[in-house]
């Protein structure tokens, strides 16, 4: 069953009116409403096409966050072969929120880290909602000096709302877990892609993002923190969270026009929930052109790459 956002309720009504009509004919075999359940589809169809046409960024965002997109696990699940997970962070516990391994993508050997949502009540619980703590952090940090050590692309998939901003994470040095990460990013000597498929929030997201190419898919967002909660600072008002994210540009075709974004990936119509096998191979297609870009640049020749493109961020959009 579909779970629609508050902006689809039209389409809710008319999707529903369909496979009411469907539901009585299988009822009643003799009844022929295939003419009337078509014409209702064609409706949905339009209708689902106008929604979906010029979405502000606060329906952005609701889209993102929709529970039923495809999450990291699935995309690993999907795209790449013979992935063996690696866990802990070989000083305190292995982060649930946080998951990452050894992997092929096209048959070729890359590190793949993400986070991790869930998709039910105890797999949101197990992963903590995407939201990683320190330990998370300093497993993407050893899996990333594994990586550079034998020359493996890294490949890491954002999706959290942020880092846990608990009091555990805090006492554990959340903030200097993020900023070792970014750092770790910076350095690193392979190629690094970031795709945000979701949420890419705050630093939480920076720290696997800090990348030699940012790919985010077409209803992804990307901010320094959520609509609410900068509403809730500026105006001291949650509720004005739709101003918020016009604010923020968080939007992919935004970021795309600061510079920050590299690549938009197309999603279908509706949204990656819509269709989660289309959604996936569109991300394994940019993912693997965008590999084969930077294969065979070396090490300093990378670094070089994301420096400059972290120093020249936001130019494109001042110029215009």
């Amino acid at each position: 069953m579909t779970l629609y956002l508050e902006f689809e309720k039209s389409l809710a009504e008319i999707e529903g009116k369909a496979e009411e009509l469907r539901a009585m004919a299988r009822d009643n075999p003799e009844m022929d409403i295939e003419k009337e359940a078509k014409a209702l589809d064609k409706k949905a169809a339009d209708l689902l096409k106008s929604l979906y046409a010029d979405l502000s960024p606060w329906r952005k965002c609701l889209v993102a966050r929709h529970p039923e997109r495809p999450h990291c696990k699935d995309y690993i699940e999907a795209l790449f072969t013979e992935y063996t997970p690696l866990a802990g962070d070989r000083n305190f516990a292995d982060d649930h929120a946080v998951m990452g391994g050894i992997a092929r993508l096209d048959g070729k050997p890359v590190m793949v880290i993400g986070h991790e949502k869930g998709n039910d009540t105890k797999s949101r619980i197990e992963r903590n909602f995407g939201m990683a703590r320190p330990e998370g952090y300093r497993k993407a940090i050893r899996l990333m000096d594994l990586a550079d050590r034998f020359g493996l692309p890294v490949i890491t998939i954002v999706d959290t709302p942020g880092a846990y901003p608990g009091k555990g994470a805090e006492e554990r040095g959340q903030s200097e877990a993020i900023a070792r990460a970014t750092e770790k990013c910076l350095s690193l000597g392979v190629p690094l892609i970031s795709v945000i498929i979701g949420e890419g929030g705050s630093g939480g997201a920076v720290a696997f993002a800090t990348a030699n190419r940012v790919a985010m898919l077409e209803h992804a967002i990307y901010s320094v923190i959520s609509p609410e909660g900068c509403a809730s600072i500026l105006w001291k008002d949650a509720d004005k969270m739709r101003e918020a994210a016009e604010a923020l540009r968080l939007t992919s075709k935004d970021l795309a026009e600061l510079g920050v974004c590299d690549t938009v990936i197309p999603e279908p119509k509706g949204g990656a929930h819509r269709d989660t096998h289309a959604a996936i191979k569109a991300v394994g297609q940019a993912l693997t052109k965008i590999l084969a870009d930077l294969d065979g640049k070396s090490a300093q020749d990378l670094r070089t790459d994301r420096r400059q493109k972290y120093l020249n961020l936001g130019s494109k959009g001042l110029a215009a």
